[in-house]
């Protein structure tokens, strides 16, 4: 599925997550949907001679249901709508960088190539100190791009995000949720397409600077020299030699003693203006071995990385929400994992895992009980047999008792063990059942129990795992379908 496709499936979806009331789609634009959108897709593999694939049927699906909000809600079509002003951004910065190289080293003396130049310096030193930042970017701590509420990483993904007045309140909510899981999905074709730009950029800053030598050597005659207050020609020289290195090594360039750098010192006496050429072809070779070529290279990298990304888009189908809708094309029917964590599944309690199961993943749906990991064991050790990644099951959950206080280093480090290693993510179920019945009917019971929710869901939120409510005994009280599905962590 590429990148448009998956825009248009993941706001269908937050469009019908959040309309649970059915007030904005009735469960009858619901059905039209999926049955227009079946019919569609069939009609397109039939001339292209293929099978009905997963992804034209949603894309199809979400074009029926956008298409729908549209022709009710006018402020729909303009919000959900890219607007093109980030082109400008995109193609506008490496422009800019060029134009900004050009004019960069201007500043000075148009008739003299000093051979310490600050701003070619500059432009060497800040580039060779960004490789050397790429080298160590995953292991800084405060890489604030990996994530996606990075404001500059949601800006670039989003665009204006504001709501426009009187929206409706499901729509209002739908367009929240999506905002937040497209900022999610699409963090790494981001940073592919802004890594592109960046490097584009410091490529064609840098090559602005080499066509500005060249330029100016055109039409005036260059004057090479240096002047120090606090170097002498011996440290000039070696400062040269290493800068020049490269250059000299690649190309079939003049190369320089320590008597020519202590000649061309900058004194009373006007230095000659013969020998100026060398060194702007040493500096313009050096551009372009350490800033032009290494920044191609990896703004070429990046473009073949965004391309990618864009035309293969990593939205999981696996989801509960999917599953469902890809019901109607066929397909094995879904399997809810659940790893109970020092929780004994009665045959009650059993009975509503089941009817969760097929609430979510459909009436073929079966449940995947696995055997209670006890309280205290070392979750690399109990789980090292279980592949939480295996197509054997199309959901995994943890289940934990609402009656249980969490701990960090028994329900915390399960948490961490199993988000680390889900590449599609975990569910956490907590059962209210057991605790509602011991301290339900008492006197304050029910601040009790309020209090102890909002616990699990902040310690389940601060593992990056966020907590669903059940009720195993009554699960009528907390009903969940495909509609609410389930929240699931973020991949690794």
């Amino acid at each position: 599925m590429n990148e448009p496709a998956a825009r248009e499936v993941v706001m269908m979806r937050a469009l019908e997550t959040a309309d649970r009331a059915h007030a904005i789609l009735s469960e009858d634009d619901r059905r039209h949907a999926s049955r227009s959108a079946k019919e569609r897709a069939g009609w397109q593999a039939a001339q292209a001679g293929t099978q009905v694939t997963a992804d034209a049927f949603l894309h199809q699906r979400a074009g029926q249901v956008l298409q729908r909000m549209a022709e009710r809600f006018a402020a729909f079509t303009p919000l959900f709508q890219r607007s093109g002003a980030w082109n400008l951004f995109w193609y506008g910065l490496p422009a800019a960088a060029l134009l900004t190289g050009f004019f960069a080293d201007q500043i000075a003396d148009p008739h003299r190539v000093d051979l310490l130049s600050v701003p070619l310096l500059l432009i060497i030193g800040w580039n060779l100190l960004v490789y050397a930042g790429m080298l160590a970017w995953p292991w800084l701590p405060f890489n604030g791009l990996k994530t996606a509420q990075s404001g500059l990483v949601r800006l670039l993904s989003l665009g204006r995000t504001a709501l426009p007045r009187k929206l409706p309140s499901a729509l209002a909510n739908a367009w929240l949720a999506f905002t937040a899981e497209w900022a999610q999905l699409s963090r790494r074709l981001t940073l592919a397409r802004l890594g592109r730009t960046l490097h584009l950029a410091a490529a064609l800053f840098a090559l602005g600077a080499v066509l500005s030598l060249y330029a100016r050597g055109y039409v005036a005659q260059y004057s090479a020299g240096w002047e120090s207050t606090f170097l002498d020609a011996r440290q000039v020289h070696a400062l040269l030699s290493t800068l020049f290195t490269p250059a000299l090594a690649v190309f079939p360039l003049q190369g320089f003693s320590l008597a020519d750098v202590e000649m061309l010192q900058f004194g009373p006496v006007p230095a000659t203006p013969v020998g100026g050429a060398r060194w702007v072809h040493l500096y313009a070779a050096t551009l372009v071995l350490l800033v032009v070529l290494p920044r191609g290279l990896l703004a070429g990298m990046a473009h073949w990385q965004a391309r990618q990304g864009s035309r293969h888009f990593p939205l999981d189908l696996e989801q509960p929400y999917f599953r469902r809708l890809l019901k109607t094309l066929g397909g094995a029917p879904g399997v809810l994992r659940v790893l109970p964590y020092s929780f004994a599944v009665d045959e009650a309690r059993g009975k509503g895992l089941g009817q969760l199961a097929t609430g979510l993943l459909g009436e073929q749906a079966s449940l995947m009980l696995r055997p209670p990991i006890a309280y205290g064991d070392e979750p690399g050790d109990v789980l090292r047999h279980v592949n939480l990644n295996d197509a054997d099951a199309t959901l995994t959950a943890v289940l934990f008792s609402l009656a249980a206080t969490p701990e960090q280093e028994n329900h915390g480090a399960l948490l961490d063990h199993l988000v680390r290693t889900s590449a599609r993510g975990i569910a956490v179920l907590v059962d209210e059942s057991s605790y509602l019945d011991r301290v339900g009917a008492q006197a304050g019971g029910q601040d009790r129990v309020a209090e102890r929710i909002a616990l699990w869901q902040q310690f389940c939120s601060f593992h990056q795992a966020p907590a669903t409510l059940v009720n195993l005994l009554h699960p009528e009280a907390r009903p969940l379908d495909m509609d609410t599905g389930l929240n699931l962590s973020a991949a690794p």
